[in-house]
């Protein structure tokens, strides 16, 4: 067989038609397409996605796999149009848990990073930034949600966000405090105070004008976090954008525990905000930092003592 690069595409649309955005996972593939054409293979074999899987030669384990799993998926859709297709078997390369304990940010960590997002320039960079940060700390939304967001999907009067056509096609409306909505009432006055006439339909908008690129968050916010000190407990690696949405997802069941509410009842409902397809991967944004412990522990021995 020869094509691959068609044959990529080919899978690709296929998965997206049922809701997959395969992002980075689609590169990766086009990549491996690129280098089995460069390579002149005839047919997909296990020597193949080997070699491509362990590039570069210095990385972590846990990136060849990962690789190699983008290989597999794609060799599996393979082999139904070429017999001669090689499917890498499962644990060919070890994958270790790779769950990065997340940062839990406090109120003052976010109040830090604000006043850090403040200090950069032009003024509208600083004021984008400063809502941005406070968006996702409010709403644990993904990092990519808020800069997707059009001035259409951010409805002011009613207090209401639309999230359109998130992971897996999903959308989802999310209900606002009144202080979050006049924070970004405020926010969206200056900034057309500034460029009355828009360049992009986005919400949030670069210096320029234009829709704020994800990227470009990724690259400043470690910038903010350098500046405001804040490190790790383990000091591995520093506190992470996406660390928000976890802080968030905590922050949600302490204040449950406090309010003496059934926790088990709600995480339906957080699983709906947060845009999940099921509870269980709710789970994951939790960790067992010592406030929640704490709650438990008091949740624990006060059904101990009523029982």
């Amino acid at each position: 067989m020869t094509g691959f690069a068609a044959a990529a595409a080919d899978y690709l649309a296929t998965r997206r038609a049922m809701g997959y955005k395969l992002a980075y996972q689609g590169q990766m593939l086009r990549q491996f397409a690129a280098y089995l054409d460069s390579a002149g293979a005839e047919h997909l074999t296990l020597a193949h996605a080997l070699s491509w899987a362990k590039q570069p030669a210095g990385a972590a384990p846990v990136w060849w796999a990962v690789r190699l799993g983008t290989a597999r998926s794609f060799a599996r859709y393979l082999s139904a149009l070429d017999p001669a297709t090689e499917v890498p078997p499962a644990g060919l390369l070890p994958e270790p848990s790779h769950r990065i304990v997340p940062y839990i940010y406090s109120d003052q960590d976010i109040a830090a990073l604000r006043r850090a997002a403040g200090r950069l320039s032009p003024d509208h960079r600083a004021d984008t930034y400063q809502t941005l940060i406070g968006l996702l700390a409010v709403t644990g939304m993904r990092a990519g949600e808020p800069v997707r967001l059009d001035r259409d999907d951010v409805d002011l009067d009613e207090g209401l966000l639309t999230i359109r056509n998130t992971k897996f096609g999903k959308s989802r409306q999310l209900p606002l405090h009144p202080t979050t909505v006049e924070a970004l009432a405020g926010y969206a006055r200056r900034r057309d105070e500034r460029r009355p006439r828009p360049k992009s339909p986005s919400f949030f908008t670069s210096a320029t004008g234009t829709r704020l690129l994800r990227d470009n968050v990724c690259t400043v916010f470690p910038r903010l976090v350098r500046d405001t000190g804040l490190t790790s407990p383990n000091r591995l690696r520093p506190p992470r954008l996406h660390d928000l949405r976890h802080s968030f997802a905590v922050g949600c069941v302490i204040s449950w525990y406090r309010d003496g509410a059934d926790v088990e009842r709600r995480l339906p409902l957080l699983s709906t905000w947060l845009g999940h397809t099921a509870p269980k991967h709710t789970y994951w944004y939790l960790s067992a930092v010592p406030e929640l412990l704490e709650l438990i522990a008091s949740r624990i021995d006060a059904i101990a003592e009523a029982g």
